[in-house]
């Protein structure tokens, strides 16, 4: 059965963002392998991922590599490093969906690349990345970025399981 997926803020080749960040990496090369490494261990073939933005700071070529040993089918929800290419040219990389906007995936959980505006009388939970380390402290909010689970994609299981408060009784 299919699984779904959700991370952001890869910066594959972005080699200033383990300073920024304080990435436990030495360089870029080990940082690209071991981020490729751990979305390859939890994601297979059939499975399906949703990236929310900034996912690649190399060129066309490097970047379609990098995609191309990425298990799953990969939908990209364009962050604001990834804007100043067009959605064709993600497509051309290797990506299979590309939104440009938010998402809103089964009727509640609204998919975005930069926190939105929620309030508690929202019916929805907003996973999103760009804020990396940091974190909203608010039921309405899920941040994906890498830092947050040792750069590993995470299950819609996992994050529904945080997010919607369980009616089991003891």
């Amino acid at each position: 059965m299919q699984k779904v997926f959700f991370i952001s803020d890869h910066h594959f080749g972005h080699k200033h963002i383990i300073d920024f960040e304080t990435r436990p990496f030495s360089n870029v090369d080990e940082m690209n392998e071991t981020m490729i490494e751990r979305w390859n261990a939890v994601v297979g073939k059939d499975d399906k991922v949703f990236h929310l933005g900034d996912f690649s700071f190399l060129n066309r070529d490097k970047t379609a590599a990098i995609v191309s040993r990425l298990n799953g089918y990969k939908h990209l929800i364009l962050g604001n490093h990834d804007r100043g290419r067009s959605r064709q040219w993600w497509l051309d990389v290797g990506f299979d969906e590309v939104s440009e906007h938010p998402v809103i995936y089964k009727d509640f959980f609204f998919l975005s690349h930069e926190p939105m505006y929620m309030n508690k009388h929202m019916p929805y939970v907003n996973v999103h990345g760009h804020i990396h380390g940091q974190k909203y402290e608010s039921v309405n909010y899920f941040n994906v970025s890498v830092e947050h689970w040792d750069y590993t994609p995470l299950t819609f299981e996992q994050i529904r399981d945080a997010v919607v408060p369980s009616e089991e009784q003891g």
